[in-house]
C-alpha cells in the first residue's frame, strides 16, 4: 500500500487547542497508554474534519487501525461538541453586533432507512437543515444543531428559538423570503402576492439593498462549508 503526505489548510492554534482538551479528557478519566498521543489524535480528527479522510486513509496513515481511528474521530467530535456554545451564549456577543444575517443550509447526507423528513423538496436531495447567524462582515458567529431537511427554515428558526432570541434582544437581522412572517426583529425582503403581482420602484430599491446585506451571510456559510466532512454527511444525521 502507497501512502503520501498531506497538508491541512489550519493553523497551528486550531491543532493545539483540539489537543489540550483531548490531553485534560485523558487526564480525567485517567485513560492509559494510547497509540496516539494528544497531538497525533488531533491531527487524525482535524485530517478527517476538515480533509474529509476516510477512515481506511487515517488507519493506514496514522499506522492504527480503522476501528482505532473511528473511535479516535468520536472521541473528539464529543469533545468540540461539548465545548460549543448554546444560543444563550452566543446572544451575549450577537446583541453587542450592529446587526446580524441569519440564512439556512443544508447539508447533504446518504438516504437513510427513515428517508422521507430528511428529503428536501426545495434541494431535491436528502440532508439536514442548519440554522447560520453571521455578523455585517459575513463572519461566522454561531450554526444551529442539524434539524431534517425537510424543515422549512423558518420552522427550523422558530423550533431553535432563534426568532425569539433575537426579537428579545432587539438585534436587527436580514434574512431572505424563506422567513416571511418571522416578525419581531427580523426583517426580510418584499414578495410579489397573488394580490401585489408588481412591486414598486421603491420595494425594489429595498429588495436590492436588502440582497446586498445579505449576501455576506453566505460567507458565513462558505466558511462552514470549508470542512470537507460536510460536503456530504456518511454518519448518522443525528449526530
Amino acid at each position: 500500500m502507497l501512502s503520501y503526505p498531506a497538508t491541512i489548510p489550519l493553523s497551528s492554534r486550531t491543532l493545539n487547542h483540539l489537543a489540550d482538551r483531548i490531553r485534560a479528557h485523558r487526564q480525567q478519566c485517567r485513560s492509559r497508554w494510547r497509540r496516539l498521543n494528544p497531538g497525533r489524535q488531533a491531527l487524525l480528527a482535524l485530517a478527517h474534519l476538515r480533509n474529509g479522510d476516510t477512515y481506511t486513509r487515517l488507519a493506514a496513515g496514522f499506522e492504527v487501525g480503522v476501528a482505532t481511528a473511528w473511535r479516535y474521530v468520536q472521541e473528539a467530535i464529543a469533545l468540540l461538541s461539548a465545548a460549543a456554545e448554546n444560543l444563550g451564549t452566543a446572544m451575549q456577543r450577537i446583541r453587542l453586533l450592529a446587526y446580524a444575517i441569519l440564512d439556512g443550509t443544508l447539508i447533504p447526507i446518504d438516504r437513510v432507512a427513515d428517508q422521507k423528513p430528511y428529503y428536501s423538496g426545495k434541494h431535491k436531495r436528502h440532508g439536514v437543515n442548519v440554522q447560520v447567524i453571521a455578523d455585517a462582515v459575513g463572519r461566522l458567529v454561531w450554526a444551529s444543531a442539524a434539524l431534517p431537511g425537510s424543515t422549512h427554515d423558518l420552522t427550523a428558526a422558530r423550533v431553535q428559538g432563534i426568532i425569539d432570541a433575537l426579537t428579545s434582544a432587539d438585534v436587527m437581522t436580514f434574512a431572505d423570503k424563506g422567513y416571511q412572517g418571522a416578525r419581531g426583529s427580523v426583517h426580510t425582503p418584499f414578495k410579489r402576492r397573488r394580490f401585489r403581482p408588481k412591486l414598486s420602484r421603491r420595494q425594489k430599491a429595498v429588495n436590492r439593498a436588502h440582497a446586498k446585506i445579505r449576501a455576506r451571510g453566505e460567507r458565513a456559510i462558505a466558511t462552514l462549508k470549508t470542512w470537507n466532512i460536510l460536503a456530504k454527511l456518511r454518519c448518522c444525521p443525528r449526530r
